[in-house]
């Protein structure tokens, strides 16, 4: 071979790495064999009397714990037999053969023993595996039990889906033996929150004197110290006067002064339990200081008027994962240099507040006349808590979409990334929503994608094939939306990223869309809301029908509901659903109105 060549090829030819998996697993393998076979074993480690021998790098290999023991200048790395304390030898065995072999047996006996060990022991991943299966069995029978055991150890995950289910399921867990096993510190955090589903709060006083009654003489000192967690302002006066007259109250001093402290000072921060509020939509009346609540579900309607002036024009609205309503308004009055302003609705006075965030600067729009375009603003919550104002633009060709999303810790308005569409038309203003941890946008036949943790838009495929969206919602993982006829309705698996066509409206007779159709969810059912007038009988004359999505018939249901003939829209891309306590509703001074629905 010429030299030229010999050097030509030697360029072609590069360095590769190659990784053999059966060799990784072969290795793990003859580890466990040596160790079985009781082969070169350095070491005993000796739990509860019980003597287990060892190979020093094998352990030091796993665990941070025995790395230090046997590296570090500590009397162990120099003894042959080493005393563990704090361990049980059953378990330590369960532990020694995940460290030879890679697997573990975990059963819910011996899951909080293992996560304990492992905690000792450093064994990460161990601790992952028995959290999670923790968390995946967390049962009326074992939330209690679960709960304290995520308390002491502070495991999030098993600690959320505890008290998940010991809030949702609270009066039959509060009547078990488990209930009253509690320390004084887990029994306040678990009365103080908000996600209880108890129709009455007399139900967490009666769960409270049960705990103290459990052990009395013991317990009955710290009843001063949870009586503030009892929410008085959702007790009636003659059930106040009840609980002054208890016989444990009576007994203490201290607890009846701190009820009559409690009382006189009020606490208007102690919101509703989630039991005793109704999901309710909102609608507002065009051109009009008006709200309109709905639960058609439950045959509730109430119409809420408020003085000129004390509701903000609403430009944009959204309910968050908190239940915090706002409203985001462009009033001529509160406009400051083209800004904006952000409003909270206060549940307790049914009144809209600044919500105390900085005013948002308006987005630079086409000025153009000639020009034919039309836009629309959003306000949308993007991960916890965190709201997104934006706009959308659309012309005979594109579509524009600006975002500004709000930093709770600096008080300002961050420009995010821009996303143009091309090949849109202006006619077919799409639908931006948040749903598996992205902020989606249907924009015609194309899904587009924006992460608010990288900050970046990146376009879905497969295409949509709805050729115009009016509406959207979120549901779990999925997107459902409709067009402007609710006549075609797709579903959409952001897991998947595949489309899924629904049945639409197929029963309109002489009746024709006056108001744009709008989703919603109630107690986790799409439910759709049409705005219809008769094209035969003179008008027009708007009618509001309500449908129920019926998923397994592929179905949607005609709730008969009968809506005031009056003029309501909903805000898109959905109508915003808020749980709402109906007595703070009805009781604020304002011009209320409650009706039925007609089933």
């Amino acid at each position: 071979m010429a030299a030229a060549d010999q050097e030509t090829h030697a360029s072609a030819v590069r360095p590769r790495s190659y990784q053999d998996e059966s060799y990784l697993h072969g290795f793990l393998g003859t580890v466990s064999d040596l160790q079985k076979a009781g082969v070169l074993q350095d070491v005993i480690l000796e739990v509860e009397g019980r003597r287990f021998p060892c190979h020093r790098l094998v352990l030091s290999a796993a665990s941070p714990y025995f790395r230090a023991m046997f590296t570090n200048d500590m009397a162990e790395s120099r003894q042959k037999t080493v005393v563990l304390q704090g361990l049980d030898a059953g378990i330590f065995w369960e532990i020694l053969s995940y460290i030879y072999s890679g697997t573990l047996h975990v059963s819910l006996d011996k899951v909080q023993p293992l996560y304990q060990a492992a905690d000792l022991l450093q064994l990460d991943n161990v601790k992952d595996t028995c959290s999670s299966y923790m968390a995946m069995n967390v049962e009326r029978s074992t939330c209690v039990d679960l709960y304290k055991f995520a308390d002491v150890f502070s495991v999030d995950s098993v600690l959320k889906a505890s008290l998940l289910l010991i809030s949702s399921d609270f009066t039959e867990v509060a009547s078990s033996d488990e209930f009253c096993s509690l320390s004084v510190n887990q029994l306040t955090e678990i009365i103080s929150h908000d996600e209880l589903d108890v129709k009455e709060e007399t139900t967490v006083w009666e769960a409270v004197v049960r705990w103290v009654q459990h052990s009395r003489e013991d317990r009955l000192h710290h009843l001063p110290d949870i009586i503030p967690h009892i929410r008085f302002n959702l007790l009636t006066s003659d059930e106040t006067t009840a609980i002054w007259k208890h016989p444990l109250v009576r007994k203490d001093p201290g607890s009846s002064e701190v009820i009559r402290n409690v009382v006189q000072k009020g606490n208007p921060d102690s919101r509703p339990r989630l039991g005793m509020t109704t999901e309710m939509a909102l609608l507002s009346r065009i051109k009009s200081d008006e709200l309109l609540f709905m639960n058609p579900r439950e045959g509730k309607y109430i119409s809420c008027s408020y003085d000129p002036g004390d509701i903000p024009e609403v430009t944009a609205m959204t309910v968050t994962s908190d239940n915090n309503i706002y409203i985001l308004t462009d009033e001529k009055e509160l406009e400051s240099n083209g800004k904006l302003s952000v409003f909270r609705y206060n549940h307790t006075e049914n009144v809209w507040e600044p919500a105390g965030m900085s005013s948002v600067s308006g987005f630079k729009l086409s000025e153009d006349p000639s020009i034919l375009a039309s836009h629309e603003h959003y306000l949308v919550e993007v991960e916890k808590q965190t709201l997104c104002y934006l706009v959308v633009e659309g012309k005979v060709d594109s579509t524009l979409v600006q975002i500004k999303k709000y930093n709770r810790h600096t008080d300002q308005w961050q420009e995010c990334p821009q996303l143009q569409v091309d090949g849109t038309s202006y006619i077919h203003l799409s639908a931006p929503l948040f749903c598996d941890s992205h902020l989606y946008f249907l924009a015609n036949t194309e899904v587009h994608r924006f992460d608010p943790s990288q900050n970046q838009w990146h376009k879905r495929t497969p295409l949509m094939t709805i050729p115009e969206v009016c509406t959207a919602v979120a549901m779990g993982t999925e997107i459902f939306c409709t067009d402007f006829h609710f006549t075609q309705t797709m579903v959409y698996d952001t897991v998947t990223g595949n489309w899924q066509e629904l049945q639409g409206w197929s029963n309109r007779g002489n009746l024709d869309m006056d108001v744009r159709p709008s989703f919603f969810l109630l107690e986790n059912k799409l439910h759709v809301l049409l705005g219809v007038y008769d094209t035969v009988k003179q008008g027009p004359l708007t009618d509001y029908l309500i449908y129920v999505y019926d998923r397994s018939a592929d179905a949607w249901k005609d709730l008969k509901a009968t809506l005031p003939s009056k003029r309501y829209i909903a805000c898109r891309p959905r109508c915003p659903v808020a749980r709402m306590y109906l007595p703070y509703l009805k009781g604020a001074q304002k011009h209320i109105t409650s009706y039925g629905f007609q089933h």
